[in-house]
C-alpha cells in the first residue's frame, strides 16, 4: 500500500498486477527471486523490491506535495523493526504460537509515542501529510484492524483521528482497489495518478 501511495503522489503511473502469494509467477520470481511484494520493475537490469526504497525512488522522479520536506526515517526505521515485529506476532497469534496480548502491548507504545507527537503537529511530517505519515499509516491500520473495539477505545485520540483522516481519503480508497490476481495473458491494468 505505501509503494502505491508513494507512485500515486509522485504522479507515476504504472502497470499494476496483483499477486497471489501462494501462486507466484513465474515472471515475478524472475525479477525477484525473493519472492515478496511490491517489487517495481524499471528495467531488466533496474529491480526495486523494498516498499520504502519504492517510495523513495517515485518521490525522487517527482515530490510535487513535498512528501520528502522532513522525512522521520527514525520513526520509519521503528515502524519497520520494532513495531511491525510486534503487530505480525499480535495479528497471527496461531500462526506463530505467539501471546497476542503482549505484542499488542509493546506494538501500543509505539503507537503511544506518536501519540505524543501528534500534540504538536496534525501530521507525523508536521503540517501536511508527508513521507513518514504514508510509510508508517499503513501499519497503524493494519493493528488497528485486527481488534477495531479494543482500538478505539484506547487513549490516543489524536492518532485515531489521524487513522481516520488516512482511511477516508480518496488516496487510500484507490490504493486499497483491488485487481484480480495477475495472468500472463491479462491486458495491463494500470495505477494511475489521475484516476
Amino acid at each position: 500500500m505505501r509503494a502505491r501511495l508513494a507512485l500515486l503522489s509522485s504522479g507515476t503511473d504504472c502497470e499494476c498486477r496483483e499477486i497471489k502469494l501462494a501462486a507466484k509467477p513465474e515472471a515475478m520470481l524472475t525479477a525477484s527471486p525473493k519472492g515478496t511484494v511490491p517489487v517495481l520493475v524499471l528495467s531488466k537490469d533496474h529491480v526495486i523490491d523494498q516498499s520504502l526504497d519504492i517510495m523513495k525512488w517515485a518521490l525522487s522522479q517527482s515530490d510535487p506535495e513535498n512528501w520528502l520536506a522532513k522525512p522521520r526515517y527514525d520513526l520509519i526505521e521503528r515502524n519497520d523493526t520494532s513495531f511491525k515485529h510486534h503487530l505480525d506476532l499480535y495479528k497471527y497469534a496461531t500462526r506463530h504460537n505467539s501471546d497476542p496480548h503482549y505484542h499488542r502491548q509493546e506494538a501500543l507504545q509505539s503507537l503511544l509515542d506518536l501519540e505524543q507527537m501528534l500534540e504538536t503537529a496534525h501530521f507525523l511530517s508536521g503540517a501536511y501529510f508527508g513521507l513518514t505519515d504514508a510509510a508508517i499509516a499503513p501499519f497503524v491500520r493494519q493493528f488497528a484492524a485486527t481488534d477495531s473495539i479494543w482500538f478505539e477505545a484506547q487513549n490516543i485520540p489524536r492518532l485515531q483521528a489521524w487513522l481516520r483522516e488516512f482511511t477516508s481519503s480518496g488516496r487510500f480508497e484507490q490504493v486499497m482497489h483491488r485487481f484480480s490476481p495477475w495472468q500472463p495473458t491479462d491486458e495491463p491494468v494500470f495505477l494511475r495518478a489521475d484516476t
